[in-house]
């Protein structure tokens, strides 16, 4: 494997050696480790497929590559498989270590080329541009909440093996020189990565995924957030800037369909969390210890830190004298207790004698500033960013709690434990029966009472009602434990009316943390979810009811915002990619508007999926085209499944990401549009494009008889259910149905075949619907308003990675060769006329013309690839017709992996 790529693949030199490198040592391994006959077997489809990219498509290369694939044996197949997936993460190591370098070389740029302005430096100077200085950008950062929540929605086909290999071979090629060749270290690296097995075994189970997302939490946010704080205080010339960046997580709290969430397992995400926490503190904590060895005759102590080392408790004769070591010996023993007491286990390394815990991580760091201004009034100039300044940033961003642990459960589940509690209670029987009108009135006049329903000892509850019981009070526990900061957030998906949030509050009031008293005072908000294109359309008067409620509004009022998810992926599942972007968008619009009336700021949480077909893409494109008056410094936006890994794998990789987040926050905040927006003033013909998309899509997705039958057949949707990528089902119940299947695997299934259809599927025939006159309009708003510029963008994106020859070989698979006939030549044309009508909005003669790196990023990876799914076709087919042999589905999990990892798409 070292032929990779053409010598005009990318501007840089060096990322096209890395790939040369890296393809040519595991070529060496492949030969000696799997044999010369696989070594040669692959080498030859490899040239075959670098031709048929390189020459265009030539009908004899697609013939030589089918040629060289028929026949294969299962074990042929196996490691035909595994050689491409494998080389996919060496050049997913060689792109990502290229990205890092750019980044580097922008940063030092004082002036960035080109119009970008998602890096900081770029961003101020735009800001500086249009009248806001850095106090207005200190100001907001001051007052915001800048958000990514990890969530465990399975979308990451990489066994953490895998990524561990990733990192370790990442972490050697940043300690090499420029231009260095092979070394028996990266062989090593190559080797061992070669060798391990890329597909699970067995299932997951939901503390894998706590684990993993601790160990991202761990690894890299505690380093990257408190360097991220610091570098945005040094650009701001804002010294005292507090953390504004807090990561959140849902796995433990997230029962939605996932029956495996209950009160045990939250209990062990914050046990997890916390273990990790007050670990990474107690070892900064001991790292403090060595190195403040002040004596107190050579630097004068402030009287807090005298009374400080006074009062610990340390009697060594080796700290006599030393009063920083002193004090710190005593934070260390009371830390100790903390994690003893939270963790329940004893710490690594345990304390030199028993002292009270802090309980509450406000009580530790008033501690460590104690010694921070000693510190500083010491040397102001040495310590003025410091290992104990980063401690205290830590804490201050992290708590004893790590991530903040949002709750999130169905709307279905809340009103039938509500049911239930009214019935044993003797409230009422009929709940359930009841319309909004009645169940409000009855939420109302129990939200006022402190009686509590749930009766203790009856025998009679519902499981389910018990298992929610359960679940509250150990949210409760975690909120007495670790204070209000640990949970903040109760998601409510489903929302459709105002009793939706009520009942919520009624099931906090029975564990009590909601009092009918001082309903301000509650520590968890609820939120609603507005997930399909119905509910968004209906989400201000759902809000606007809501905010008439005296207990909600209280607390919105208290906290100052009314936080709204809205969710990406159901609504692109129901509606087209462009419908769902635009209703979004309108729906983002109404919410702000509706929470201005009620007196409180809107805080959105944005519910996006990593790939574009799930509403996924730039998050920095994607906060910039946010409506003005959406944002407002505060945002916050879930991150999954490769996505994490991607995007904050790494410390360097994460502060990037997180600065162009928080580089779009500050001009969505606080750019400034005279007038009305492009919104406003085009917003009847966005919503007529809108309403032609959903029309092509939901014609095809939902009204042609035999398309479930079609995707089924034509996707590898059954086999992705053997990968083993998630705790939660698949569906969301045992139905068949596309309305009831989950969005990741809807477009994880398109992605695998190369079709991409969530992604841009119906754009094309709304284009078409429009007069000459509307599209020279919406060809003049492309390249001015951001919302149209980064949709076009992703759907260029995807539509580059898509594939109708491929796809027509997926479509091969279905019995019904005449449904397959049909259906696939109506996607093929439909992806012509989106082509055709993004070539003619944007005035380019192919996709991505624009985005040239990315378009060469994209071809450097089609011929490794397309091998992998003209394997995984023939073995889904063997599979489908009987052949039970196991080598054909690990041949089938391998390469939907190494098709993921080279798509860098996966749901």
């Amino acid at each position: 494997m070292t032929d990779t790529l053409p010598a005009d693949a990318l501007p840089a030199d060096r990322l096209r050696e890395e790939v040369r490198l890296l393809g040519a040592v595991l070529g060496d391994v492949i030969r000696e480790a799997g044999g010369q006959d696989l070594y040669d077997r692959i080498e030859a489809v490899r040239r075959a497929s670098v031709a048929y990219h390189r020459d265009g498509a030539d009908t004899r290369d697609v013939t030589e590559m089918e040629r060289l694939l028929a026949g294969l044996s299962s074990e042929q197949a196996v490691g035909l498989s595994h050689g491409f997936a494998v080389f996919s993460l060496l050049a997913n190591v060689a792109e990502d270590r290229e990205a890092r370098r750019r980044a580097r070389e922008a940063e030092a740029d004082s002036a960035p080329a080109g119009e970008s302005t998602a890096t900081p430096e770029a961003a101020l100077a735009w800001l500086s541009r249009g009248g806001a200085d850095r106090k207005a950008v200190a100001d907001i950062l001051a007052k915001g909440l800048i958000s990514p929540v990890l969530t465990a929605h399975p979308s990451e086909v990489r066994r953490k093996s895998v990524l561990d290999r990733i990192a370790a071979l990442s972490a050697l090629l940043d300690g090499r020189g420029e231009g260095q060749g092979a070394s028996r270290a990266l062989r090593r690296q190559v080797f061992l990565l070669w060798a391990t097995r890329l597909v699970r075994t067995s299932g997951l189970v939901v503390q894998d995924e706590i684990d993993t997302v601790v160990s991202f939490l761990e690894q890299v946010f505690l380093e990257a957030v408190p360097e991220h704080l610091n570098a945005w205080r040094e650009r701001l010339e804002a010294p005292d800037l507090k953390p504004f960046l807090k990561v959140g997580s849902w796995v433990g709290g997230d029962r939605d369909g996932n029956p495996n969430v209950d009160a045990d397992v939250m209990k062990a995400a914050f046990r997890t969390q916390s273990q990790a926490a007050l670990g990474a503190y107690l070892d900064d904590v001991h790292a403090l210890g060595a190195e403040l060895s002040l004596s107190d005759a050579l630097v004068d102590l402030t009287p807090e830190l005298a009374a400080l080392s006074a009062a610990s408790g340390d009697t060594s004769p080796h700290r006599a004298g030393e009063p920083f070591r002193r004090a710190l010996t005593r934070i260390y023993a009371r830390l100790a207790a903390d994690y003893q007491a939270k963790v329940g286990a004893p710490p690594p390394r345990p304390a030199g004698f028993a002292a009270e815990p802090y309980g509450r991580p406000e009580a530790f760091v008033a501690d460590l500033q104690i010694l921070r201004q000693a510190l500083l009034a010491a040397d102001p100039q040495a310590f003025r960013d410091d290992g104990l300044s980063r401690l205290i940033d830590r804490v201050e961003a992290f708590g004893f709690h790590l991530a903040v642990l949002d709750m999130r459960q169905n709307a279905d589940v809340h009103e039938r434990v509500v049911a239930d509690l009214f019935r044993v209670a003797g409230v009422a029987d009929d709940y359930e029966a009841r319309d909004e009108a009645g169940r409000m009135a009855l939420l109302r006049t129990e939200l006022a009472s402190r009686r509590p329903l749930f009766v203790p000892g009856a025998g009679d509850y519902a499981e389910e009602t018990l298992k929610e019981r359960a679940i509250l009070q150990a949210a409760a526990e975690a909120i007495q434990t670790f204070g209000p900061a640990a949970i903040r957030t109760y998601i409510v998906s489903k929302t459709e009316s105002p009793s939706d949030l009520l009942e919520v509050y009624l099931v906090l009031k029975e564990v009590g943390l909601f009092d009918p008293a001082s309903p301000e005072t509650c520590p968890i908000q609820a939120v609603p979810l507005f997930e399909t294109i119905t509910d968004l359309q209906a989400a201000p008067v759902t809000l606007r009811a809501l905010m008439a409620e005296p207990a909600p509004l209280a607390l919105a009022r208290s906290r100052g915002v009314q936080e709204v998810m809205i969710g990406y992926s159901d609504s692109n599942k129901d509606g087209s990619y462009l419908t769902s972007t635009w209703e979004l968008n309108h729906a983002s619009r109404a919410l702000r508007d509706v929470s201005r009336e009620a007196g409180v700021g809107l805080q959105l949480f944005h519910g996006r999926g990593g790939a574009v077909g799930r509403g996924g893409g730039s998050s920095f494109g994607a906060v910039v085209a946010q409506p003005r008056g959406t944002v407002e410094g505060r945002i916050r936006v879930t991150e999954q499944g490769e996505v994490i890994a991607n995007k904050y794998g790494e410390p360097g990789v994460a502060r990037r990401n997180l600065d162009a987040l928080t580089s779009g926050v500050i001009l969505a905040s606080l750019r400034r549009e005279s007038g009305e927006g492009p919104a406003e003033r085009h917003g009847d013909l966005i919503s007529r494009l809108s309403q032609a998309s959903m029309k092509a899509y939901r014609a095809l997705v939902y009204d042609t008889a035999g398309f479930v039958d079609y995707f089924r057949a034509a996707t590898p949707i059954s086999e992705l259910s053997e990968l083993k990528i998630g705790s939660r089902p698949a569906s969301r119940s045992s139905s068949t149905r596309i309305e009831d299947l989950r969005a990741i695997p809807w477009v994880f299934s398109w992605s695998q075949s190369r079709v991409m259809l969530p992604g841009w599927y119906g754009f094309g025939s709304a284009i078409d619907s429009l007069g000459a006159g509307d599209v020279e309009t919406l060809t003049g708003l492309v390249s001015e308003w951001p919302f149209l510029s980064t949709l076009i963008q992703n759907m260029e994106m995807v539509m580059a990675k898509s594939d109708m020859v491929i796809a027509r070989r997926y479509a091969g698979l279905v019995p019904d060769q005449a449904l397959a006939e049909d259906i696939h030549g109506r996607i093929a044309a439909e992806w012509q006329r989106t082509h055709d009508a993004v070539m003619r909005l944007t005035g380019q003669t192919s996709l991505l013309e624009r985005q040239p790196e990315l378009a060469r990023l994209i071809r450097l990876r089609l011929p490794y690839i397309e091998p992998l799914n003209h394997v995984q076709v023939d073995l889904i087919r063997r599979r489908r017709a009987g052949d039970d042999d196991p080598a054909v589905r690990e041949g089938i999990l391998v390469a939907l992996n190494g098709i993921a990892a080279g798509l860098r798409n996966s749901g």
